[in-house]
């Protein structure tokens, strides 16, 4: 089911990457279900994602963080000689793949590591000073004043 957002357009600022996020969600990306993965929050602002990757090998696997969106590609290796493999029965997926996951402000990758035909992505939110609630002092009436600097 798709809903119209334009309207949404009209009367708000700033909000239009939440708007084309939601566009992404219901569009037909959203029925790839390949890789499986998980998602979960080890602490407070650390998350992991933990894809299921069997059959691929480090060198297989790219993994890229562009401004707020993480790519995960997997691409398996022709071998040497260029021959093809005859299965009597193929239960392991080795097709090519990428994930794509949005991610919120302030979230970076930490690191990645491949174990048991799992890949472990690791995240921390790290907010700095700067984007932090801070307080404010209330004067008895007097004007706080702050410098401000000009361009020379």
């Amino acid at each position: 089911m798709r809903y119209d957002l334009s309207p949404l357009y009209r009367s708000t600022i700033g909000f239009d990457r939440l708007f084309s996020m939601l566009d992404q969600v219901s569009g037909p990306e959203a029925a790839n279900t390949y890789p499986p993965y998980n998602i979960e929050r080890t602490a407070e602002d650390a998350y992991r994602i933990t894809l299921a990757v069997a059959g691929f090998g480090e060198t297989e696997i790219a993994i890229e963080q562009k401004e707020n969106v993480l790519s995960i590609r997997g691409s398996k290796e022709t071998n040497a000689e260029g021959a093809k493999k005859e299965f009597l029965y193929q239960g392991i997926a080795g097709r090519s793949f990428e994930r794509r996951f949005q991610l919120a402000d302030h979230v970076h990758v930490t690191g990645a590591n491949l174990e048991n035909g799992l890949l472990h992505v690791s995240l921390v939110r790290e907010i700095p000073e700067a984007a932090k609630p801070r307080r404010i002092p209330v004067g008895n009436g007097k004007v706080i004043e702050t410098e401000v600097k000009q361009a020379a």
